[in-house]
């Protein structure tokens, strides 16, 4: 069986640590989404689902607010989780070009 070591070491540590990242942020991103927010002593309910029969106005900041920082979380979690996927495809393919050498 081979053994990692040196830069193979370094790329499936990155590896590990964008997915890993990546994967964090995206649930957390989940898991604000459903945070309940209030704006003046109101529920204004949460980013996925709003409260119903609230007055538009006295939450859209709130809402606003709450579905940026959703969008942020889930956005990063996803390019990480991409830079994590292309760091292993690279890999993948100089190894493979290198025993094929």
């Amino acid at each position: 069986m081979p053994t990692i070591s040196g830069a193979g070491y370094a790329v499936t540590m990155l590896n590990k640590i964008l997915a890993i990242t990546g994967a964090l942020l995206v649930a957390a991103g989940v898991l604000l989404g459903f945070r309940s927010v209030s704006a003046a002593k109101i529920d204004c309910g949460s980013a996925f689902q709003p409260a119903a029969g609230i007055t538009p106005m006295a939450c859209d900041n709130a809402l606003n607010s709450s579905s940026t920082l959703v969008t942020i979380f889930i956005g990063v979690g996803a390019l990480c989780l991409l830079a994590a996927l292309a760091v292993k495809v690279v890999h993948a393919k100089v190894v493979r070009d290198k025993v094929s050498a």
